[in-house]
């Protein structure tokens, strides 16, 4: 098999792009952390209470003010640590906490934290920002004894960050934190945090356990981190319907929460529930209208639903926002060419400069512009985005190339001779031109050009196998044929491609149930017209006639416009 799963075979890289971006939407990113996040450290520090500091007190602390306003953290730093110790007093400590943690300076920052629990016994965020330190460095039971201290004060106690710190460490650390804070449930049955932080520690390790921890909770006791939590589990374990139905469930009870909406509109767009996902994502762009990629997303998701118009008045709203972005430009000419706006589409293509659109716009373009016949243009076209992207100038010659091949095999063959002048015995192009000899009648340069691959390049499935195909479908040298396509199969037994061509070779050597056993596996892993042609045959010539047409009609319902399938079964049916 090679004139066309073997063409498709040498561009496959450029159709996966095609794929990728039509496909692509900015939902793919990872799920939504279930944990609150720690507040970002900002530089705005708590006051000092004015105290009568000694006159060196103060000139430390006036020099570490003066730091911090020039942004020399680290010379601030150091004062206030000094000071710190020296005055014992809680605003100081405070004040050297935060310049510490603003500067990811662990060590210190643990030990104002723990001064500070010192210092001011009553304070609840002392004790909570103690337990936050000891978390980080590790220190998981002191972290424990300070949340207990928290909660004893009846203050509001988070325990995720403590939580996420175990999960990281080692089976032993996990479970004697399990235990404390199974220990703490008991004593305040009330705390929904705890739970959570449960399903925190083994949500990774245990998904199905974090799964039960959280489930014995009831709904509307749970916080909406933990909710969140727990529909990315049920997701995780095969779930996902049970999860969009929490979820929806969810929002009635926080009906303002972002991450849960978000998540629930990712879960129906992987679940292909479009215009659901798109209602909910219709309401985060009401929180939110100024969010570019909610604009964006529900452009792509009206693409996805054949809704071109629709798809374009988003995809137009996000091109204000940024009227350069590739993913929207690129879509947006898909839109328009659903729209029957070919021009206005190749026009949105062109404006595409960069990124991982450019090549896939460009094909755009040459399919359009070869819909329409309009050669002269695509030859310019390419030849100047060739010319504004040198780095991409040989897969540039190949999507031209590819567009050319079926419709206008001389102009292919003549653009091939150029780019190997340029790229002087590249394989894909040597390959290619082999194609085009073979198209266009002249099969010994074909094999010449395949055979020159081999030559330098003896593990060559593809080159291997095209060339053992020419000849079986030529039916010459037949025992060659099936040696070079065995070898191919050796290299690459799971190949479509080359499993048609040894039930092709087979077929010409006689052996018809061989040659079927080959054909139906190729026939169940690419259901190409050309399989389709190949096992219609075979199955014909065994006297299975129906079996024959079914397989045929099959492939014409998948592409109607089939010459090789119709002519097989014209020439067959009329013997």
């Amino acid at each position: 098999m090679t004139s066309t799963f073997q063409r498709t075979f040498l561009v496959i890289s450029l159709s996966l792009l095609v794929t990728a971006c039509a496909n692509r939407s900015q939902v793919d990113s990872p799920p939504v952390a279930a944990v609150e996040p720690v507040p970002e450290l900002s530089l705005t520090l708590p006051d000092v209470p004015p105290r009568p500091f000694p006159k060196d007190t103060l000139f430390e602390l006036l020099a570490a003010e003066m730091a911090g306003q020039r942004n020399r953290f680290d010379l601030a730093l150091g004062n206030y640590l000094r000071q710190a110790e020296q005055t014992r007093d809680p605003g100081v400590v405070e004040r050297a906490l935060r310049v510490a943690e603003f500067l990811g300076a662990e060590e210190p920052a643990l030990e104002m934290a723990t001064l500070w629990t010192q210092v001011a016994p009553n304070d609840v965020e002392a004790h909570r920002a103690a337990a936050l330190q000891q978390a980080r460095a590790g220190q998981i039971e002191p972290a424990t004894a300070s949340m207990r201290k928290v909660l004893e004060m009846s203050g509001e106690a988070h325990f995720d960050f403590l939580a996420v710190a175990a999960s990281q460490s080692d089976a032993t650390t996990r479970n004697t934190l399990l235990g404390t804070l199974q220990q703490l449930q008991d004593e305040y049955p009330d705390n929904r945090q705890l739970a959570f932080a449960r399903a925190l520690i083994v949500h990774e390790s245990e998904p199905q356990q974090a799964l039960d921890i959280l489930q014995q909770q009831p709904l509307d006791q749970q916080q909406a981190g933990a909710l969140l939590l727990q529909a990315n589990l049920l997701d995780q374990l095969d779930q996902p319907q049970a999860a969009i139905d929490l979820l929806h469930a969810s929002l009635q009870q926080y009906p303002d929460d972002s991450r849960l909406r978000l998540q629930l509109a990712r879960l129906l767009l992987a679940s292909e529930e479009l215009d659901t996902a798109a209602s909910q994502f219709g309401r985060l762009l009401e929180q939110n209208p100024e969010d570019h990629d909610l604009i964006l997303t529900l452009g792509l998701i009206s693409l996805e639903n054949q809704q071109p118009d629709l798809a374009a008045y988003y995809l137009e709203q996000a091109l204000e926002q940024e009227p350069d972005n590739s993913t929207t430009l690129y879509h947006l000419g898909l839109a328009l060419e659903e729209q029957g706006q070919a021009d206005e589409a190749i026009q949105a293509w062109l404006a595409v400069r960069d990124g991982n659109e450019y090549l896939p716009a460009r094909l755009r373009i040459t399919q359009a512009l070869m819909a329409d016949d309009r050669l002269d243009l695509l030859a310019q076209i390419m030849a100047e985005s060739r010319s504004e992207r040198p780095q991409a100038r040989m897969q540039l010659y190949l999507i031209e190339i590819e567009t050319l091949l079926d419709r206008h095999p001389e102009r292919a063959m003549q653009r091939t001779e150029e780019a190997l002048n340029e790229f002087s015995d590249d394989s894909n192009l040597l390959y290619v031109r082999a194609l085009l000899h073979d198209q266009l009648g002249q099969p010994e340069q074909s094999e010449q050009d395949l055979r020159h691959i081999l030559a330098r390049e003896p593990d060559n499935a593809m080159a291997m196998n095209a060339l053992g195909y020419t000849l079986a479908d030529r039916n010459e040298r037949l025992e060659e044929a099936l040696e070079l396509i065995e070898q191919a199969h050796t290299l690459e037994p799971d190949d479509p491609a080359i499993i048609d061509s040894l039930g092709w070779v087979h077929y010409r050597l006689g052996n018809l149930e061989l040659a079927l056993e080959y054909l139906q596996q190729a026939w169940e892993a690419f259901p190409d017209q050309e399989v389709a042609a190949h096992l219609g045959e075979v199955l014909w010539q065994l006297g299975r006639h129906d079996e024959a047409r079914a397989v045929w009609e099959e492939s014409l319902d998948n592409d109607p416009d089939s010459p090789l399938v119709r002519e097989t079964r014209q020439r067959l049916e009329h013997e």
